[in-house]
This record gives C-alpha cells, structure tokens and sequence, in this order.
C-alpha cells in the first residue's frame, strides 16, 4: 500500500498543480517541438531522404534555420492552457484519491491510485484537445515554410471560423485515448517510486530534492511509454487537412501501418524520451514546492 500525506486537499492540488505544469512546459517545449515534427513529417519521395533523420537532426535543422526561438513554437497555447489544466489535472488525481477514501486516514493502494490518475485524464481532456491541436499546427507550419497563423489567438480563430468548435476541438477522443491511461500510469508511478525512496522511519513528506526529481523524471517516462502510440495518431490527425481522415483514428492507424510499419506508432520515442524525464522531475518538484508553500499559509484547507 502506499502511504500519502492526510488529509487529501484537492484544492491545494489544484494550485500547486498548475505552477508545476508551468516548470514542466518551460523545461520540455523545445522537445516537444521536435516530437511533433518527427510524427508529422511527410513520408519522402523514392530515393529521397526524410526531411529529418532523427531527434538530433531535426534539433540541429531547427536551431540552424529558426534559433532557439524556434524550439519554443506554438509555446503560448501550452503556457495559456498548463496553468489550468494542470491545476485540473492534479485536482482531479486529488478529488479521485478523497473519493475512494472511506475515512480521511485510509491509505489507498497502487490500483485506487491508477484509478485516481485516470480520472485526472478526463478531467483535463477539455483543456488539453485545443490546446495540442494548436500547439501541434504552430510547431509543423515553421518546418514546411507556410505561415498561415500568426500565432496561438489566430489560429483558434482560424479553426473556428473554419469548422466551428468541432475544428477546435479536433482530436478529443485521441487525446482522452492517450491521456485516461497514461495519467493513471503517470501518478501511481510517482507514488509508489515516492514511497520506494523514502529512507526507512522517514515520512514521505519529508522526501529530497533530487529524489523527488527522480521520481517525477521516471514518472513521466513510464507516462509516455502508455502514450506514444495514441499521442502519434493523434499529431497526425490533428495536423491533417479537413476531410483526410473520414473514419477519424482508424483511418489514421490503417494508414501508418501500410505505409510505415508498426515501429511509425513510436516515432519521435527518443525525443519523448529525452524530454520526459527533465520535464516531468520539474512538473513533480514544482508541484512539492507549491503544495509545502500552501500547506504552509493554509493549514486548515
């Protein structure tokens, strides 16, 4: 079983969330950024090579024709949505933790905890759709030379006006595909590593920087590894031109396995993987800092 700090506030969740999903944004967009345009790229030509050969050629491409700046594409649509996603989303691990509790002091298991991290996913679904499919249309439109959004305001306008809020939210069972799963993994991971590196006759409260990094780091990684395959069908379907994809995730998953094999569902793993670890150790720590702040000037909440 795995031992938490009582009571469960789902209200300092909820804010110490959101400043720990605006460290992770700030620390992973740049390899966000390539992850997106590794899955998108166009399949080459016979006899030509792929726009980018790897995580590493794609970086270097990017820092060479757009600077760091480049790295950072479409980071406003994160940075506006994070706050309160990740507010929702830390909320919603809280609220599914207090809902399964019979008494404020039980201590739930590592399966009521993977169900309390699965409601975090829904929660955030509402946030999260517009938010990737803006995102993604940023970051791909620089690599293929068109600009046809001036930024993160217009191209939800764009959408809008284009397909109505169906066009906004493009991808929403995608992304409730990818995130119900993955979150369940992601906060079960990162209690039971919190738990595991708790020196004996300690409280987890009392956990270290750099072992609360470490468990944040490889909870996002075990996240990711239940994400990827749902998170590249949904880069594609989300950046598709309207009409593309008629039977919605079917067609795109019929599609990327007829042309690029099974190994297409992983693409953009290593700059997944690379990101997951800082990203997420930054999200966890920032988290920890905020709720021993709240805890601090709101006891009694």
């Amino acid at each position: 079983m795995a031992e938490q700090p009582q009571p469960i506030s789902p209200v300092k969740n909820f804010f110490a969330g959101g400043f720990g999903g605006v460290c992770l944004v700030f620390v992973g967009h740049p390899l966000d950024t390539i992850k997106v345009r590794l899955q998108t790229q166009p399949k080459p030509q016979p006899g030509q090579a792929p726009l980018y050969s790897g995580t590493f050629d794609c970086f270097r491409k990017t820092l060479v024709k757009e600077g760091v700046r480049g790295l950072y594409r479409g980071m406003a649509a994160p940075i506006i949505g994070v706050t309160p996603m990740y507010a929702i989303c830390f909320f919603g691990f809280g609220l599914g933790k207090r809902l399964q509790q019979r008494k404020p002091d039980d201590v739930l298991t590592y399966p009521q905890l993977f169900a309390a991290g699965m409601l975090s996913g829904v929660f955030t679904t509402a946030i999260m759709a517009p938010g990737e499919r803006i995102k993604c249309l940023l970051q791909i439109q620089a690599a293929t030379g068109e600009t046809k959004y001036s930024g993160s305001l217009d191209c939800a306008k764009q959408l809008y006006r284009e397909a109505g809020i169906r066009g906004v939210y493009k991808g929403t069972v995608l992304t409730l595909m990818r995130d119900v799963p993955a979150s369940g993994m992601y906060f079960m991971t990162y209690e039971w590593l919190k738990n595991i590196l708790t020196p004996e006759g300690k409280s987890v409260r009392d956990l270290s920087v750099p072992r609360i990094l470490f468990a944040g780091g490889l909870a996002g990684i075990f996240n990711w590894v239940v994400a990827i395959p749902p998170d590249v069908l949904k880069s594609r379907f989300q950046t598709a031109p309207p009409g593309k994809y008629a039977n919605g995730f079917r067609d795109v998953l019929r599609e990327l396995i007829r042309e690029e094999g099974i190994a297409s569902l992983y693409k953009g793993f290593t700059a997944v993987m690379i990101r997951a670890f800082p990203a997420n150790a930054a999200c966890f720590l920032g988290f920890e800092v905020a709720m021993k702040f709240l805890n601090w000037i709101a006891p009694d909440v």
